[in-house]
């Protein structure tokens, strides 16, 4: 019961692929022996290069890849309690009612904004879209109105905090019946942050917006293509007319070039949208709406890169084990092959000489089994031949058979 209770032991892996040495060394087989070893020198560099690439991804997955999108706001209104809505009640309810709230004239300004889908991308390759307010850092909502009549709630600010809930869109709600003309300042929250360059530094380098990155990346093209990096010390950049006054010195070293781009480095310009709401007139059907480009992490490509190392390599890893399992058999059965040929050879080509070099060495390990040694002649220890079991074991038959042959063959006198 004990036994049949035993889990079963697992079968051990061959793993091996390597060609036996004597297969190796035999002229027969030396080029596809060489044809082999090329396969597995180019295996392990393929496999070099699969896990550093995968590394590569890795990292970069760690990192922001910035892309370029479409940001389009929309800003829409709609407006309650005017007189144009009141036509044709009468009484009490064509009045205002100050306890309910009905009938008082009043707007509301809707902000919505949404990026744009990239135009022919698959369906299994897209990703949520991000809220609009992920994408702001700042806004101010300025309201032009009458300060004796409201005197209040003129300019509407929103920052975004921590832990703060996404939202598509904002609302502002205000009492009025005269026309409004507002202005919506937006400062954008890209990903890597944009910086504007001073003009100074925006003239010699061509770009007026870009990120820490880009601008001393531009820095570094335009020394490489005027030649400006010292011959002898090549840590020092030497600065040609246009660039002295920015490193307000004739040479500059390349570590210190990030801390002389921070000091060209201003905040962006907001994004700057001007609307009217007119509460006399219908608001229009459609909203209106601007479309802004802002710089983004590029989910969509992080998340084929997740797809390539997460379940490709899962299937691929699979694949190859079960691949290096069958080599590793046939690398066997190879071997195998090759011991028996190599035995039926020797056999062939001097029976007499092989069988009785074949039975010294059964002598030897008989002797190492047996922990004796050649001693008066004897191989066997003496306590074995007092028992009669020995001589019933399997290897009897096998030593009988092979002395009678011995026998009858040098009485033929081969």
């Amino acid at each position: 019961m004990q036994d049949a209770q035993k889990p079963a032991a697992k079968k051990r892996k061959i793993t091996d692929r390597n060609l036996p040495n004597a297969l190796l060394q035999s002229p027969e087989f030396a080029e596809d022996s060489a044809m082999y070893r090329d396969l597995l020198q180019m295996e392990r560099k393929l496999d070099w290069t699969m896990t550093r690439k995968r590394v590569e991804v890795h990292d970069a997955l760690q990192r922001i890849i910035p892309a370029t999108r479409t940001l389009r706001i929309f800003l829409s209104h709609t407006v309650s309690g005017q007189a144009w809505q009141r036509e044709g009640q009468e009484g009490d309810a064509a009045k205002p009612n100050l306890e309910t709230g009905e009938n008082i004239p009043a707007w509301q300004l809707r902000i919505d904004g949404r990026v744009l889908e990239i135009p022919n991308q698959r369906a299994k390759d897209r990703v949520p879209p991000r809220k609009f307010s992920t994408l702001i850092k700042h806004m101010v909502v300025e309201l032009d109105r009458d300060t004796n009549l409201h005197p209040e709630g003129n300019i509407v600010e929103w920052l975004r905090a921590p832990n703060q809930p996404s939202l598509d869109g904002f609302t502002i709600r205000r009492k009025g019946d005269t026309p409004t003309k507002i202005r919506i300042v937006m400062h954008l929250d890209q990903q890597p942050e944009q910086y504007k360059l001073h003009p100074d530094l925006a003239n010699i380098l061509g770009i007026k917006e870009d990120s820490r990155t880009g601008v001393i990346q531009a820095l570094w093209n335009y020394i490489k293509i005027n030649n400006l990096q010292d011959k002898v010390d090549r840590r020092v950049v030497r600065a040609d007319p246009r660039l002295r006054p920015i490193f307000n010195a004739d040479t500059a070293y390349f570590q210190h070039l990030p801390e002389l781009v921070n000091r060209y480095l201003l905040p962006p310009d907001p994004i700057i949208l001007h609307y009217t709401i007119n509460p006399a007139v219908p608001p229009p059907e459609k909203p209106s709406a601007w479309d802004v480009e802002v710089k983004v992490d590029d989910s969509n490509l992080k998340s084929r890169m997740q797809h390539v190392v997460v379940s490709m390599a899962q299937d691929s890893a699979r694949d190859l084990t079960k691949l290096d399992e069958e080599i590793a058999l046939h690398i066997q059965s190879l071997n195998n092959a090759h011991m028996k040929r190599t035995f039926l050879r020797a056999f062939a080509d001097d029976p007499r000489g092989f069988i009785q070099t074949w039975l010294a060495s059964q002598s030897r390990d008989l002797e190492s089994i047996l922990a004796s040694g050649p001693s008066e002649g004897a191989t066997i220890r003496q306590e074995d031949l007092k028992r009669s079991e020995f001589f019933r074991l399997p290897w009897v038959e096998e030593a009988v058979a092979i002395q009678e042959g011995m026998r009858l063959a040098a009485k033929a006198g081969l």
